[in-house]
């Protein structure tokens, strides 16, 4: 019933929400000794399964790897944030970035979400406008 756009904008807004709790528990332990800042990164898995979706690649035999797949099959990366930035109690979140790239992920999320309010929007209209001319 919905197409690949709507299935990306979902899953869109499902990491982007993932992400943002990965940045809130940095900034939550900018001041915890020891602790190691994450990173969560799903755009390029997301870019690649939209890319590849259309791409018809057959798989000779069953050992072989499958590219491209599902927009819901995409999962994320959760890493420890390389970012030069190393306390002497051994904590590596830098609280400026990640203020930055939570304003940044608010920002792609609102958007996402006006773009799925757009396209539901339109299949609505489809729905109930569409077919009366």
């Amino acid at each position: 019933m919905f197409d690949r756009t709507v299935d990306a904008l979902a899953k869109s807004l499902d990491m982007r929400a993932q992400k943002e709790t990965v940045i809130a528990s940095n900034i939550a332990n900018a001041d915890t000794p020891g602790y190691q800042a994450q990173a969560l990164d799903f755009e390029t898995a997301l870019a690649q399964s939209l890319t590849l979706d259309d791409a018809p690649v057959d798989r000779t035999d069953p050992g072989h790897m499958s590219i491209g797949g599902p927009v819901g099959d995409v999962k994320p990366d959760i890493y420890n944030e390389i970012n030069n930035v190393v306390k002497e109690d051994g904590n590596t979140v830098d609280r400026d970035t990640e203020m930055v790239d939570m304003a940044q992920n608010q920002i792609l999320y609102d958007a996402a979400a006006d773009m799925m309010k757009k396209k539901l929007g339109l299949l609505k209209y489809a729905i109930t406008e569409g077919g009366s001319h």
